[in-house]
């Protein structure tokens, strides 16, 4: 049996007092509307109140509903593509200041936690990014010594037979360590970030659903669940959830599910044993594996895509229990509290961006990495929006690639879901029958 009494939300909201109640009379009239209140909406926001401009901030379920509490908590340098293929695209000096911005997004928001004073439970763990087959171990080896010459990042190769110093399984074909990755609590470092933006003068209301934008000599009507509010200045931090009343931008996201549980409490012993480094952990498989433990290491929160189509936690739940078990056997008897899931944003170019179309602000599509870069491109998207030079960035104006026929709704997943993760179970089939042949 894998649980019982399980619960279906985000593990990260356990403990968490309940949000103040929202504005019930919203404003009619605002300098700045920001349409989202995740990690993009609310950084936004704080820059835009603090240097004295009215802001106002909306989101169609509560503050944070969406996957700003409800993701991995892990915190890479979140720019996908390698410095050879932006080079082909935007050449040398801009695809080297593409890929620096993963790494400034990541101190950056260090420092501004620190700064901040947000008790959310971030830590320099380092990820152990682990090789499902001999052959991504290869590759994973090289594509690491390059990154360790060109750009400087540092990092360890861990061989299999090391593997157990870092991870404890034998499933995996060694990895490597990135020591810059970090950790975090979501929900905790979400809800500092709300009364940030709060305590600054911003105003957020929840549970107030925009239907339709239209576009007025003095700035912008929305129209909302709650009334028409007319704007000056109008900011989409919608991401995974940007939806049809802003048609430009839902033909170029990919709104993807991501599913996650966490067990029951474990012994320290057993901790240890699975996590002696207490490293955040993934994997080469294309359908990726992401998990971690708890900041008080207790349990052990583990993610990933489950199926081609979109499913729920009942479903998702026992599919991760048994990928997890299939890691770690010794969680076989283990059950599961907790399994939710949220949406997140990919791009057809898995290029994070932001600017401004029609008059319209936005920042998204942080494929999967976002808990730095949302915030970070969020924070210099509030300062796009005030007019400071400093929210010029190297992903601004980026060409915003779509599909013919595509139109939010990514028909093509399934299959693209379903190949990839025959592939994935082929190498690792491949990998097994190459390690029996050896004994």
């Amino acid at each position: 049996m894998w649980a019982e009494n399980w619960h279906n939300q985000s593990y990260w909201l356990d403990g968490l007092s309940p949000i103040e109640k929202s504005f019930e009379n919203i404003p009619t009239n605002v300098e700045v509307l920001i349409i989202g209140s995740g990690y993009t909406g609310l950084h936004a926001a704080i820059q835009v109140a603090r240097s004295g401009r009215e802001a106002l901030v909306i989101d169609s379920g509560e503050p944070g509903f969406g996957c700003s509490t409800r993701n991995g908590g892990q915190i890479s340098t979140s720019v996908k593509p390698s410095q050879g293929k932006l080079e082909a695209k935007f050449g040398q000096e801009r695809a080297r200041a593409i890929r620096q911005e993963g790494e400034i997004a990541l101190e950056w928001i260090e420092e501004f936690i620190k700064t901040e004073g947000i008790d959310c439970s971030f830590k320099r763990c380092g990820r152990f990014h682990a090789a499902h087959s001999q052959e991504q171990f290869d590759i994973l080896v090289k594509d690491a010594q390059k990154l360790s010459n060109e750009e400087g990042i540092p990092l360890d190769i861990v061989p299999k037979e090391d593997q157990r110093k870092e991870l404890g399984t034998d499933l995996y074909n060694g990895g490597v360590v990135f020591h810059r990755h970090a950790s975090v609590d979501p929900a905790k470092y979400h809800r500092g970030l709300l009364n940030l933006a709060s305590n600054a003068g911003a105003k957020i209301v929840g549970n107030c659903h925009a239907e339709k934008i239209n576009k007025v000599l003095t700035g912008f009507e929305v129209l909302t669940s709650k009334g028409k509010i007319s704007c000056k200045q109008l900011v989409i931090a919608t991401n995974g959830y940007t939806s049809k009343i802003t048609p430009w931008l839902q033909r170029r996201v990919i709104p993807i599910g991501s599913y996650i549980i966490a067990t029951e409490p474990l012994s320290k012993k057993l901790m240890d044993e699975l996590f002696p480094t207490d490293r955040i952990v993934s994997d080469t498989c294309k359908v990726v594996y992401y998990y971690r433990p708890s900041p008080d290491r207790t349990r052990i929160l583990f993610g990933g895509r489950v199926s081609a189509k979109e499913t729920n936690p009942s479903v998702s739940g026992p599919k991760l229990h048994y990928d997890m078990c299939r890691i770690f056997p010794e969680l076989n008897e283990i059950k599961i509290s907790h399994s939710w899931f949220g949406t997140v944003a990919y791009t057809f170019d898995e290029l994070a961006h932001t600017g401004c179309h029609d008059g319209v602000y936005y920042s998204m599509g942080y494929c999967g990495s976002g808990v730095s870069m949302a915030s970070y491109l969020g924070m210099r998207l509030g300062q796009k929006v005030i007019g400071a030079k400093e929210g010029i960035t190297p992903f601004d104006d980026l060409p915003f690639p779509t599909r013919p026929f595509y139109g939010g709704n990514p028909w093509f997943l399934p299959a693209v879901v379903s190949w990839y993760r025959w592939r994935d179970k082929a190498h690792m089939a491949k990998n097994a029958s190459l390690e029996l042949a050896r004994t």
